[in-house]
C-alpha cells in the first residue's frame, strides 16, 4: 500500500458549520473541492460517504466502486431527563415538547410526523460535538447515523437503534464509495475488483430513486434497500414535508439485477402522489 499517498481535503461542507447545508449550496459541498482535485489531476481517486455524494456527478468523473455497507440505521441519542426507551416505540421516551437537535430535514420530518409536539433545532459539527451538545443539555436528544458512530468506536453512545422502516435512512447511508476520472480505465478496473456486489445493488436502487425524485436539500427524502434471503431486492422510499405534516412511504421489490428500474419506478410513484409544494 506504500504506492498510495493520502491527501486530506477539507471541503466547504466541512468548513461552514454555522448554517444549514441547504442555505449554502446543498450536500454537494462535501464533494466540490474533491471533484476539482480529481479533475485537475491532483488526486487519482477519491473516497466519499455515498450519502453525501450528489446523484449527478460532474462530467468526466464516475463512481468506480461501492464498499461493503456498515449498519445503515439511524441512532437516537438521549440526554439526561429522558425516560427508558422502548425499541418498539422509541420516541415515546422523549418528554413532551422536548428539543431534538439534528441538521437533517429527513430525520426532522419523520420525527415530527411521529411526535408533532417536539421541537427541532439545527445542530452541525462532527459527531463528538453533537454528542457533547446532548450531554450538556443544549438539546434533549439527537439523531445520528449509526455507521458513523460505529466507525468512530462510539456506538455505545446510541440509546436506540431505529428500525429502517420506522426511520427511513438516507440513500447511500453507511456506504463508502470511490470516484475516479472516467478516462482512467486501469484504475477503474482495479477498483471494480474490490466492489461489494450487495452494496452495488442496494446503492443503485437508492440512487436511482433519488435521481427520479430530484429533490433539494430542503426536501425530506429517505431510501433504504436490502437484499432478502431469496435474493430479491426490497426498497423502501419516503418523501415528506419538513414539518412532518405530510409523509408518504412506499415499498418496491424485484430482482436485484433490476435495481435501477426498481429505484426509478418507486421514485416516480412517490413523486406522482406528493403535493406540488414538496418539490417547489
Amino acid at each position: 500500500m506504500s504506492v498510495f499517498e493520502e491527501h486530506a481535503i477539507r471541503t466547504t461542507g466541512d468548513r461552514v458549520q454555522d448554517r444549514p447545508l441547504a442555505d449554502i449550496g446543498g450536500k454537494g459541498l462535501f464533494a466540490k473541492e474533491i471533484h476539482e482535485a480529481l479533475a485537475d489531476g491532483r488526486v487519482d481517486f477519491a473516497v466519499h460517504s455515498l450519502k453525501d455524494l450528489e446523484t449527478e456527478l460532474p462530467a468526466g468523473i464516475v463512481l468506480a466502486c461501492t464498499l461493503k455497507r456498515e449498519d445503515a440505521r439511524d441512532a437516537l441519542i438521549l440526554g439526561p431527563g429522558c425516560a427508558t426507551p422502548d425499541p418498539a416505540a422509541p420516541f415515546d421516551c422523549l418528554p413532551a415538547g422536548a428539543v431534538v437537535g439534528t441538521s437533517s430535514v429527513r430525520r426532522q420530518a419523520q420525527l415530527l410526523h411521529a411526535r408533532p409536539d417536539l421541537a427541532v433545532t439545527s445542530i452541525r459539527g462532527n459527531v463528538e460535538t453533537r454528542l457533547d451538545k446532548v450531554m450538556r443539555g443544549e438539546c434533549t436528544a439527537s439523531l445520528l447515523a449509526l455507521a458513523g458512530l460505529k466507525r468512530l468506536g462510539l456506538d455505545d453512545r446510541a440509546s436506540v437503534m431505529l428500525n429502517p422502516e420506522a426511520m427511513v435512512p438516507a440513500a447511500g447511508q453507511g456506504i463508502v464509495c470511490v470516484t475516479v476520472r472516467e478516462s482512467d480505465t486501469e484504475l477503474r478496473e482495479m477498483l471494480a475488483a474490490i466492489e461489494d456486489p450487495e452494496a452495488k445493488a442496494v446503492s443503485t436502487a437508492e440512487r436511482a430513486m433519488l435521481a427520479e425524485l430530484d429533490g433539494s436539500c430542503r426536501t425530506p427524502i429517505g431510501g433504504h434497500a436490502r437484499l432478502l434471503p431469496n435474493g430479491e431486492l426490497h426498497l423502501t422510499g419516503l418523501v415528506a414535508r419538513a414539518d412532518g405534516s405530510f409523509l408518504l412511504r412506499r415499498v418496491e421489490h424485484g430482482a436485484a439485477v433490476d435495481a435501477a428500474r426498481i429505484g426509478a419506478d418507486l421514485g416516480a410513484s412517490l413523486r406522482a402522489d406528493c403535493p406540488r409544494d414538496i418539490f417547489a
